[in-house]
This record gives C-alpha cells, sequence and structure tokens, in this order.
C-alpha cells in the first residue's frame, strides 16, 4: 500500500458461505478488483473484510458484491457497518522484518527524583481520537483512527434491534439454493430423503432382474435424484469460467464412469460424496457453534433507569449512553463498561479473563461489559458507550484476527490453487498416454483410473480445516485470557526465543509499597511510619501515598505547619515545634545529619527529627505473585533468553532481575532507549528466531510496535493497551504468556497433522487408483472420510484450557 493512501476497511457478511474452496474463489476474485488493496475471506465467520481506496470506496464494494454473485449467485451479501472508522495509510510504521518506526510517538517520559528514586516510565493517556497502531507482518503499518464504533454482529438469533445490515440478495433466478458444506435442518431432511431414494433405486438397479434400458433408466434417476444439483451447479460454473472446482470434478469422474459402463458406481459416488458433505457440513457446524460460544459474550439487552430512577426500560446496548444508570440483576450479563454506584455483588468473569474464581464488586468499583452477576443486584453508571465497550473490541479483534493469516494458510491457499488443476492435467493424462503407449492396455480400464483420480483431488480437506485450526486457536486463547489479533501473530509465538520484559507494571505491579521500616535507637516502627505519613500527608507522590497506605490511620493535623516541598530532595515540615525531614540522602546531607546506609535495595525515605536522625522506610515495587513462575515456564519451553528494560535506578532492576532469575538486565532507560536496546537484541538473534516484548501496553508502544509480536499485559479495560499490540493479556499475569505459546504450538501441532494427513492418504490413494488398486468407492471414501477427520482433529484446539 502507498504511502499517504486513506483506506476504508469494509466488511460484508456472506450469508450462505459454506464452502470452503468458495471462500476461497471469492478471496482471489475479489482481490483482483482494482482498488482493493487487501481482501481476506472468513470462512467460519461468513466474513469478507477489504481495505479500499477511500475516494472510489463505494464503487469498489458494489463491485466486490457483484463478483461475489458471479462467483457463488445462492450468497446473500449484507454489509457490517463500520460507523465512521477509516484507516489511513502511513507508510512509515515498522513491520515484522525491521524497519524503523515513526508512526508510533512517545511523550512525556516523566523524570522524578525524590527520595533516591528515579522512575522514568511516564504514562500517556490520549484517547480522544483513539488513535493506535496496527504492526501487521511484512504489510507495514496501519494507523487506525476510531472516532465511533458501531459494531454489528452476525447471530444466528434476533436481539429484537436491528443490526444495520444492508441485504443485497442474489437472483432468485437461480436454482441451485447452495450446495453447502452446512445444512439446515429443512434442507437435511430433503437430502437425507434423495439419499434414502436414490440408494433404493440403486439396489433395486442392481439386484433386480431387470436388464437392458429399464437398468439404465433406474440408474439414471437414482443419479439425478442424487447428485442432480451438483451436476447443474458444475454446468453453471464452467459457464461463468470457473472450472476447477468440486462440483466439475465430482460431475467428470461420475460421468465418466456412466460413459465407460460403470453405472453402478457413478451412482454410488455420488451417493457417498453427498453422504459425506453432509457428516462434514455437521462437523463444521459444531465447530462453529463452538467456536461462537466462546465468543458469545454479547450482551443481549441493558436495563436502563428511567424517570426517577425506580423503573427500568429493556433497550439494545447500543441505545446507552455515558452518564445513564443501568440496573444489572442476578444472572444477567454485565452490557456496557461502568462503576458499581449501587449494590455489592459476586461477578463471572471468565468469558474475558479466563479467571475461574469469582471477582467481588461493590460501590465504587469498575464493571466491565461482558462480566456476569452472579447474586446481587447491582446499579452502574454507565462509562463508555457500546461500541467503546470491552466486549464490544473483544468481539471485534477475536471476529477479525482472521484476516490476518498465518503463512501456512497463505501456503494451503496458493497450493490449492495449483493442486486441483495439476490433478486434472495428469488424469487427463493417465487416461491417454498409457493406452496409446503400452500393448494391452484399455482405454476404458485407464479412463476408470484416471476417474478415481480426480475423485480424490478435491482439497477441501486442507482448505476447511486449516482456517478452522487457527481460528480454533484463537478462541481457545480468547477463553484462556488472551486475546490475539491474526493467525499471523499465533504462528510466530512458535518461534520466539527471546522475550524481552518491561519491569514497572508488567513483571511488577506498578504499586509502590513499604516493605520495611528501619528505626534507629529508640524510635518503634510504628513511630517511625507515623512522622513520614504527617511529613507525606500533601503530597500527591506514589510514594507518598504509599507511606499513607501503610500508616493505614488518621493523620494527625494539629500541630503541624510550615510544609515545604524541596524539589528532587523530600519534604520538611513542623510538627509541634519540631522540623521533620523525610526524604533522601541528598536531603539529610543538607541538613547535616548522619544517617545510616540501608543495606536492602529499594527507595529509601531518611526520617529526621529536630536534627536527630529517627530511622529509615524501604519502598519498593511489588513483584506480581506468577512473575517467578512465568519466567520458569518460558524456560521450560526453550526459551533461549530473557531480558528485562526498565527506567528504574541499577540497583533496583538488578536486584528484581535476580529475584526472578531473568537473564538479562538493562535499567535507568528512557522510551526511546529501549528501542535501541531492543534493536541491539534483534540484530543479535538468529535470524529465524522471533522476539515478543511485552510491556503495560501504556507508555511502551514504541517498543511494542518494534518487536516481532508486541505483547500488552492489557489490564481489564485499558484502551491503550487492548489498541496497541499484536495480543493482549487480559488478566495482566505474566504466566498467559507461556499459556499463549503453549497454545500456538498446539494449534500449529494439530493444523500440521492435518496438512500430514490429508496429503498422506491422498497421495497413497492416488498411487493406489493409477495401479488400479483404487476403485471409486475408496477414492470417495477416503476424500470425505479425510476431510471429516481433518475438521474433528481441527476442534481439539477449543478444546484447550491453559491456564
Amino acid at each position: 500500500m502507498g504511502t499517504g493512501q486513506e483506506q476504508v476497511k469494509r466488511e460484508l457478511l456472506l450469508d450462505g458461505l459454506d464452502c470452503a474452496n468458495c471462500a476461497l474463489k471469492i478471496e482471489n476474485g475479489v482481490s483482483k478488483i482494482k482498488g482493493i488493496h487487501e481482501c481476506s475471506v472468513n470462512f467460519v465467520t461468513k466474513t469478507l473484510s477489504m481495505y479500499t481506496t477511500s475516494d472510489m470506496d463505494e464503487q469498489v464494494v458494489e463491485e466486490a458484491k457483484r463478483k461475489v454473485l458471479r462467483l457463488e449467485p445462492h450468497i446473500r451479501i449484507s454489509e457490517k457497518r463500520q460507523g465512521n472508522f477509516s484507516q489511513k495509510q502511513s507508510g512509515s510504521g515498522s513491520n515484522v522484518n525491521g524497519e524503523a518506526g515513526q508512526g508510533a510517538e512517545h511523550a512525556n517520559s516523566g523524570n522524578h527524583q525524590h527520595h533516591d528514586h528515579q522512575h522514568t516510565d511516564g504514562h500517556v493517556h490520549a484517547h480522544s481520537s483513539h488513535v493506535h497502531t496496527d504492526v501487521t507482518n511484512g504489510a507495514g503499518r496501519h494507523q487506525h483512527q476510531h472516532q465511533s464504533h458501531a459494531h454489528s454482529h452476525d447471530h444466528a438469533h434476533d436481539h429484537g434491534h436491528d443490526h444495520g445490515h444492508d441485504h443485497s440478495h442474489a437472483e432468485s433466478g437461480d436454482a441451485h439454493a447452495g450446495h453447502s458444506h452446512e445444512h439446515g435442518a429443512g434442507q437435511t431432511k430433503i437430502l437425507l430423503a434423495r439419499l434414502a431414494a436414490g440408494s433404493v433405486l440403486l439396489a433395486t438397479a442392481i439386484w433386480s432382474p431387470l436388464d437392458g434400458w429399464a437398468q439404465l433408466a433406474l440408474y439414471v434417476v437414482a443419479y439425478i435424484i442424487a447428485g442432480g444439483d451438483i451436476v447443474l451447479q458444475a454446468f453453471k460454473n464452467v459457464i461463468r469460467g470457473q472450472v476447477f472446482d468440486e462440483y466439475f470434478l465430482m460431475t467428470v469422474a461420475t460421468l465418466g464412469a456412466f460413459a465407460i459402463g460403470e453405472y453402478p458406481e457413478g451412482v454410488a459416488v455420488m451417493l457417498f460424496y453427498q453422504l459425506g458433505e453432509l457428516f462434514q457440513g455437521m462437523a463444521v457446524n459444531r465447530s462453529r457453534k463452538s467456536i461462537q460460544s466462546l465468543m458469545d459474550i454479547r450482551p443481549d439487552y441493558a436495563n436502563i433507569l428511567t424517570g426517577a430512577g425506580e423503573e427500568t426500560r429493556r433497550v439494545s446496548p447500543e441505545e446507552v449512553r455515558i452518564g445513564d444508570r443501568i440496573v444489572v440483576k442476578a444472572g444477567e450479563r454485565v452490557p456496557l463498561d461502568g462503576i458499581v454506584k449501587a449494590g455489592r455483588s459476586m461477578v463471572d468473569t471468565s468469558a474475558l479473563t479466563g479467571e475461574s474464581v469469582p471477582r467481588e464488586l461493590e460501590t465504587g468499583s469498575d464493571v466491565l461489559s461482558g462480566f456476569v452477576n452472579k447474586n446481587g443486584m447491582l446499579t452502574i453508571e454507565v462509562t463508555k458507550t457500546f461500541g467503546e465497550s470491552t466486549v464490544s473490541k473483544i468481539l471485534d479483534m477475536v471476529q477479525n484476527a482472521s484476516s490476518r493469516k498465518a503463512k501456512t494458510e497463505h501456503f494451503i491457499s496458493k497450493f490449492a490453487r495449483y493442486y486441483t488443476p495439476v490433478v486434472v492435467i495428469l488424469a487427463a493424462l493417465i487416461a491417454f498416454v498409457p493406452p496409446l503407449l503400452l500393448n494391452g492396455a484399455t482405454f476404458a480400464d485407464w479412463i476408470y483410473r484416471a476417474l478415481v483420480f480426480l475423485v480424490i483431488s478435491c482439497p477441501c480437506a486442507l482448505v476447511v480445516s486449516i482456517p478452522l485450526g487457527f481460528f480454533g486457536g484463537i478462541g481457545a486463547a480468547s477463553r484462556n485470557g488472551i486475546l490475539v489479533k491474526g493467525s499471523n501473530y499465533l504462528e510466530a509465538l512458535n518461534d520466539v526465543k527471546v522475550v524481552v520484559f518491561d519491569k514497572t507494571g508488567t513483571l511488577t505491579k506498578g504499586v509502590f509499597k513499604v516493605t520495611s521500616v528501619h528505626p534507629d535507637g529508640a524510635r518503634t516502627e510504628e513511630e517511625v511510619i507515623k512522622l513520614a505519613a504527617i511529613a507525606e500527608a500533601n503530597s500527591n507522590h506514589p510514594i507518598a501515598e504509599s507511606i499513607r497506605a501503610a500508616w493505614g490511620k488518621d493523620i494527625p493535623s494539629q500541630g503541624v505547619d510550615g510544609y515545604d516541598e524541596v524539589a528532587g530532595h523530600g519534604i520538611k515540615v513542623n510538627v509541634n515545634g519540631h522540623e521533620v525531614l523525610a526524604g533522601n540522602a541528598k536531603l539529610m546531607e543538607q541538613a547535616g545529619i548522619m544517617y545510616t546506609k540501608p543495606q536492602t535495595v529499594g527507595t529509601v525515605v531518611h526520617i529526621a527529627e529536630a536534627g536527630k536522625y529517627v530511622g529509615h522506610l524501604i519502598i519498593a515495587d511489588e513483584v506480581k505473585e506468577d512473575a517467578a513462575s512465568a519466567i520458569q515456564a518460558l524456560q521450560k519451553l526453550g526459551i533461549r533468553k530473557t531480558v528485562m528494560l526498565t527506567g528504574d535506578a541499577k540497583a533496583v532492576g538488578e536486584a528484581v532481575a535476580r529475584q526472578l532469575g531473568v537473564d538479562e538486565v538493562h535499567a535507568e532507560l528512557l522510551p526511546q532507549d529501549k528501542v535501541e536496546r531492543l534493536e541491539q537484541l534483534e540484530a543479535a538473534k538468529l535470524p529465524k528466531e522471533k522476539m515478543i516484548f511485552v510491556g503495560d501496553g501504556i507508555n511502551d508502544t514504541p517498543v511494542l510496535a518494534r518487536a516481532d509480536v508486541g505483547v500488552a499485559m492489557g489490564g481489564l479495560g485499558s484502551d491503550a493497551a487492548i489498541e496497541a499490540a499484536d495480543v493482549v493479556i487480559m488478566t495482566d499475569e505474566p504466566s498467559r504468556i507461556a499459556s499463549a505459546i503453549r497454545i500456538a504450538k498446539r494449534t500449529r501441532r494439530i493444523v500440521w497433522q492435518n496438512i500430514g494427513f490429508a496429503l498422506g492418504v491422498k497421495a497413497i490413494f492416488l498411487l493406489l487408483g493409477v495401479f488400479g488398486i483404487a476403485t471409486m468407492w475408496e477414492a470417495v471414501f477416503s476424500d470425505v472420510g479425510v476431510t471429516v477427520l481433518a475438521v474433528l482433529n481441527a476442534m481439539r484446539v477449543l478444546r484447550i484450557k491453559d491456564v
């Protein structure tokens, strides 16, 4: 995509898209339209995503709709409303191959010097226009600007409100209702009736005393009943220039069998094929429902308080505005993000975080859409519209994840494009070359072998099960509280050998806490903390807040005056006529007070009263409970090196690294220094190795963008985290990084099992067919059987529960 071009993302819902080959045809066809820069068809969610040039957006979309209908006339097209969502191509960002990124800016790297503590991680919140950066493998940078969201979701049931679907139906004159891999209840009954009638007629033709024209008539009627729709669609596709698809292959194979007098096999192959498609459709349908059940977190309604606040009215979540109050009863799903204004309850957060333990909410607690209220009734003041809510963003991310395809998926798409034509050409050579060159070879025998070849050649097992496997992996990760923004990132996690962590907010809680108190002389710990709390009573610094929290009682104000904050040193204050000092070593030296140098690593606050040293406090950022086990788990997974980058003092950084077992630490870094350090690590690793950076997603945007895979410790409701990275850990637990890698490895293992199994079985049967050992019966069984087994194997990804 060119620099500076305005790109608009458009999504079409393709109702009736039930064939993976059809999805591949549509993707290939639409991607060739002038004005479309990127195109992806998600077979699982029946969604066509495309990026168009803004100045010709509408005409391009109309052309895309016409193209879809030309390729698959039975499909009903509706447009997924995107609100004012647009995409501007900056062209200056970094991709995973290593170009320098300029699109992500970082500001306000605050540099406090207070109490011997240097903290250079400036947290920037600037979400008014939701500018964020997405890094895509090898595709440059897309800079998204979200002014408003109006997400619509393709549900099988009606929620009683309009999702803005602009339906463009196909011509009703097409008799083919869409031979699909998925059948509704009515279609299934009709197909079963046809299969039963065809089977009875076939059995009658085989075992009845009829012969000649009467017997042939029975075979023909049985064939038409069993596969007439396949033949009709094949001819329509040929007229439209679409030759090499499954309809064509099955039609040529079965009509060819009739041509050489193999009537029973011609009918039987069509019956088996239809039966296999039915089973495959059931498996795919079940898989789709399993994936959708993982994503079934969209709230159906909201109970909004009206009038004097005593009555409620049930409305669509999209109708609720910021500041409105809603009521969530026991058993209901929280529809929008907000703050609890009344009530106390336990909520189930597992749909968002994967955590099985309920969380307690009370007045003042933040609450997110997607939580399920377990017992009490909650009154919530809404803080975000539905389009900006957590559940809406999660749904949007997961449902659109397939637009960023893994290399394996691209390989299968290209493979399928060439595989079928090559097999058809080989079948033609098998049919006509041996009879012309070999003595005693008959055309009937070699044509039969060629027809067997054709039956096996459909690549359905691959084009159905591979995307299903990756989509299932993304769904399973989301169930474990891990949001992966694309199959490419899920696949990249397999090759990660270097993991780089930010410290504050990632490996540590980012919350300062008094970890130890060291009185000097006759003073008690309580007296030292009390003096420190009085001195820090009026300070807004995080360290002051931690001291007040450690005191935990009312701070006396009587007799306290003369408050003076000395920049970079600490605080002076008069308490009952005595000067109290609370600050760093520089403050003690300035006052000429002898002080004790601490042995413990951390931020030190020295306390003096009336010119005499009374003790010191050690304040540290608490390490997260699972941080050490997270590092160990990564090392067990074969991670070669773990690195920690921090803006903190060297002694603090090294102490945390030793405590956790991190291999390498770089301290006292500004945000731009982190990018430089990351580039040095990038240059030192092997070409095939991937590196991930794990940050808090707020002040680490440049580094997240520079890494092969950026992982944000998202924190529930953190807009910046959800927007900035390629992978978001919703629970803030570092241990979920190892979980993400394990899910990625299991997904790839299952995907490659399917590739090996499908290609292996097909290769065996192709050889057996060439040598005349396999008949059409075995051929069709191997084709549809392999597909069904591959789909069922792909579904195993959904059962991953790794917490």
